[in-house]
């Protein structure tokens, strides 16, 4: 009987040819994808699942991504799209997560605000999330976000414009009244 070690050495090196490339990468992309699905989600262990499958599917596609224009757009067009996968199979209503563990030095309050934040984002339909997430917490330009999401850059504005009213409104922020 064979032990499973001499089993993997017989087996070719996958990471060989790049992977220590795909390691670097993975490891310095890793903090900003879990940011996005967090974002997309508003679960932390959602979001660092979301992370892990799409890092999966780049590592499959390492070639194409390393030699894309932008693999960082690319990435995030994967994480996007294994979101948008997770909600086609799970049409089941989200429970409120915890917020991920933030370096906040005394600023209690803000926990709270990004609670309340996070829960009004649940409220948004997908799209709209996924624009306001993309613009807001990943910085980036309607054509960025256009490439990302597959939509034309005046889709990318007029979801971001409905998304802000449905914001503005939004009784989980408390003040949808006031402003």
């Amino acid at each position: 009987m064979s032990d499973s070690r001499d089993e993997l050495a017989a087996v070719p090196d996958v990471i060989s040819g790049g992977g220590e490339d795909f390691s670097a990468f993975a490891v310095s992309r890793w903090p900003g994808l879990v940011r996005l699905a967090f974002g997309l989600t508003g679960d932390r262990w959602a979001a660092e699942d979301l992370a892990q499958a799409t890092l999966a599917r780049a590592y499959v596609a390492w070639r194409r991504v390393s030699r894309a224009d932008d693999p960082d757009a690319y990435l995030r067009r994967i994480l996007v799209n294994a979101s948008n996968r997770r909600f086609r199979r799970r049409r089941v209503a989200e429970q409120p997560g915890d917020p991920p563990e933030t370096a906040v030095d005394g600023h209690a309050d803000l926990v709270g605000a990004r609670a309340s934040l996070v829960a009004a984002l649940r409220q948004l339909p997908v799209r709209q999330r996924a624009v306001v997430v993309l613009r807001y917490w990943e910085d980036l330009t309607d054509a960025q976000i256009a490439a990302t999401l597959g939509c034309s850059p005046g889709t990318v504005r007029s979801q971001l414009s409905r998304a802000l009213a449905k914001l503005r409104e939004s009784p989980a922020l408390g003040e949808g009244d006031e402003r």
